[in-house]
């Protein structure tokens, strides 16, 4: 993937592989979701400000994804290939 430009995916094993090889983990806002909804999802990096971030599987997180139709919008590169950690999650 080319500098500046962003990816739009809804594959599962893409998302983590991008996710994982910024070790990051999938993850949902603290206070949101139940034993039957994972809540509202981020990613959660090292070193992140998000404070109000709590872990779950990622069987939890892709389950919410697919039950929202969700897609995941992320950027490879930043610039001199530094790896960008920009990533939303936008309905397809």
């Amino acid at each position: 993937m080319s500098q500046d430009k962003s990816l739009e995916t809804t594959d599962h094993q893409e998302i983590r592989q991008w996710v994982e090889a910024r070790e990051g983990k999938p993850a949902r806002v603290k206070g949101t979701g139940s034993k039957e909804d994972a809540g509202l999802l981020r990613i959660d990096f090292p070193g992140g400000v998000e404070e109000q971030l709590e872990e779950i599987s990622w069987n939890e997180f892709f389950d919410k994804f697919e039950k929202e139709g969700l897609a995941f919008v992320c950027q490879d590169e930043r610039g001199k290939g530094e790896k960008s950690y920009f990533n939303k999650l936008i309905h397809r």
